[in-house]
């Protein structure tokens, strides 16, 4: 079985695109013994570390790539089979993807770590993996890295086959027209800005551009059905719930957060509503919003719910048959933009978000600064259909180039 799993490491090699990378590969590293990437499905771990063993690693006759979703690991303990690679074939490197996968995967991760003291692992798999804050807390022995979807820039580094630049927080802020310059030679770049709010997050899209959403919608299902029930011990009557809260999110304007009306409309207690919507939380299909103050939980605390992104909320209007609403969009993308970059984003009073201190009115070319204008020292309106920034003003697209 070992020449089996070789074979698969060396097709896969050969057969991954090398020509673009997502953002996190320029940071990304195995310094520590014990690495981890984690992020929701469909986002691009595979290919990344496929892209780094070719592209990093010296010898590759060393390194190993192995899915712990195979059935081969039903049925034969993963401490035993890296022992006999380590021994016998001299493997260094365990590049392990699908973790989540794999029962006790956190205990004999450590033991592996603990054993072989000249070994290096990386492991990949689910955003609810950011639960190695659980018995073993891998998080203490190694580093562990978080991908999201593709930002805006990414999407047309893909599509245009060419290098473009972020830009940081402060930059944009403080310079947005100077950033917009140097964006001068991307034609049409509202057209594709439209294009990647309904079909631009997911990498998967450049694989099979016909059937996107429904790979969206398959996505949703796996995420549910595989990820969910498995790590989280649902009954599987119970997984269709979900379905109905994604639905539902789906229907509602962004606003104030009503879980009283979430029960209601999907026939659950508030207690169970609040649990579910964190398992979604952690599992990358919804996203949370909070207020930025000490002391409130996750949910009590949480002022506004998304969808995870533009394209599963583009991807479940389609499917039942819902009108498309820009303000929620807009509001999605600025989220997870920021997010995505690494910056926290809270539910604001003054105007809808806020970000380092600044606070960000969303909304189209007609918005005006009214929620703001009396918090113009620290604060922005954030416009669709515009293309160039004026005084506070800042086109809403250009946050798609923060990473």
């Amino acid at each position: 079985m070992k020449d089996n799993f070789k074979a698969v490491y060396k097709r896969l090699l050969q057969n991954t695109n090398y020509s673009t990378h997502r953002y996190l590969f320029k940071s990304f590293n195995t310094k520590s013994r014990l690495t981890g990437l984690v992020g929701p499905r469909g986002t691009g771990k595979t290919t990344l570390l496929l892209q780094y063993i070719n592209e990093r690693i010296e010898n590759k006759n060393q390194c190993i790539y192995l899915s712990l979703d195979n059935i081969f690991f039903t049925r034969v303990n993963l401490i035993e089979f890296v022992d006999d690679l380590y021994e016998i074939d001299g493997i260094r490197y365990f590049f392990l993807d699908e973790v989540h996968k794999y029962p006790n995967w956190d205990q004999e991760l450590k033991n592996i770590y603990d054993s072989y003291p000249d070994v290096k692992i990386v492991f990949s798999g689910s955003s609810s993996l950011d639960l190695v804050r659980g018995t073993y807390d891998l998080s203490r022995r190694g580093a562990l890295f978080r991908i999201g979807g593709m930002s805006f820039r990414e999407y047309l580094e893909f599509r245009l086959n060419k290098t473009i630049p972020s830009v940081g927080f402060n930059d944009l802020i403080t310079n947005s027209e100077g950033f917009i310059e140097q964006l001068s030679d991307i034609e049409r770049i509202k057209g594709h800005f439209l294009e990647y709010l309904e079909y631009g997050y997911y990498p998967f899209l450049f694989e099979d551009e016909e059937n996107y959403h429904q790979k969206i919608l398959n996505v949703i299902d796996k995420t549910i059905y595989e990820d969910i029930s498995n790590f989280y011990k649902l009954k599987t009557e119970n997984l269709v719930n979900f379905r109905k809260i994604l639905s539902y999110l789906a229907t509602i304007p962004p606003g104030r957060l009503k879980r009283n009306s979430i029960s209601k409309h999907i026939g659950l207690d508030n207690k169970t509503v609040e649990n579910y919507l964190r398992i979604l939380n952690e599992t990358g299909l919804v996203c949370l919003i909070k207020e930025n103050k000490a002391g409130s939980n996750l949910l009590k605390g949480t002022e506004k719910i998304y969808l995870e992104n533009s394209n599963i909320y583009k991807a479940i209007i389609d499917e039942i048959g819902f009108d498309y609403n820009k303000g929620t969009v807009r509001e999605i993308f600025f989220i997870k933009m920021l997010q995505n970059s690494g910056e926290k984003v809270y539910y604001s009073k003054i105007g809808d978000f806020q970000v380092r201190g600044y606070n960000f009115e969303i909304g189209g070319k007609s918005k005006s600064r009214k929620q703001i204008k009396n918090h113009l020292e620290n604060s922005f309106l954030v416009k669709d259909d515009i293309l160039y920034s004026s005084g506070n003003t800042i086109p809403l697209y250009l946050f798609g180039f923060l990473y």
